[in-house]
């Protein structure tokens, strides 16, 4: 009977250790750029951040970030940026990310998951790495999202199609 309980315990110790959650700690940046305009999201939250390196089909990466936080240093830009042209804050106040899977990958690793911004929900692959030092750790993802895709803007409005995203997102164990 004792030897059931100590294999149960070590069960239930590897399995906590194994699917280990995270909360995003202060410092996190969400960039975007292109030759027109560049800026940030200034409001990150996560839904569900476990993530686990040896059994990547534990993991989970699910992101929301605030519409409303956008701050391209110009505050008619960002107005504009708010607006229902573009990506029309008040009706879709977050764009979202929702994991799907997880793979490792020669450079890191990629969350594959729907990607909905202004409505629009698209499967996306968001390629990205992972360092950890003791109770912290650091995602990073560098990507592309085609704004038509998305219904952000019109075409040809001045602004190119292709926006550059750069994620640094450091977590800390719950």
């Amino acid at each position: 009977m004792k030897n059931i309980l100590f294999v149960l315990l070590c069960l239930t110790a590897a399995f906590s250790a194994s699917a280990q959650q995270y909360k995003i700690a202060e410092g996190y940046k969400v960039v975007f750029t292109n030759p027109d305009v560049s800026g940030n999201f200034d409001e990150l939250t996560s839904t569900a951040l476990i993530f686990n390196e040896a059994d990547l089909s534990k993991s989970k990466l699910n992101f929301k970030i605030k519409v409303a936080s956008i701050n391209t240093g110009n505050g008619l830009q960002n107005k504009h940026a708010r607006a229902e042209e573009w990506f029309d804050a008040e009706k879709y106040p977050y764009i979202e990310f929702t994991s799907s899977r997880l793979e490792k990958t020669q450079d890191g690793y990629k969350a594959i998951g729907k990607l909905q911004i202004k409505g629009e929900t698209k499967e996306v692959a968001i390629p990205f790495t992972f360092t950890k030092k003791g109770s912290k750790g650091t995602f990073i993802a560098k990507f592309s999202v085609n704004r038509n895709d998305f219904g952000v803007g019109k075409k040809n409005a001045g602004v190119a199609d292709n926006i550059k995203i750069t994620a640094t997102i450091p977590v800390i164990k719950k």
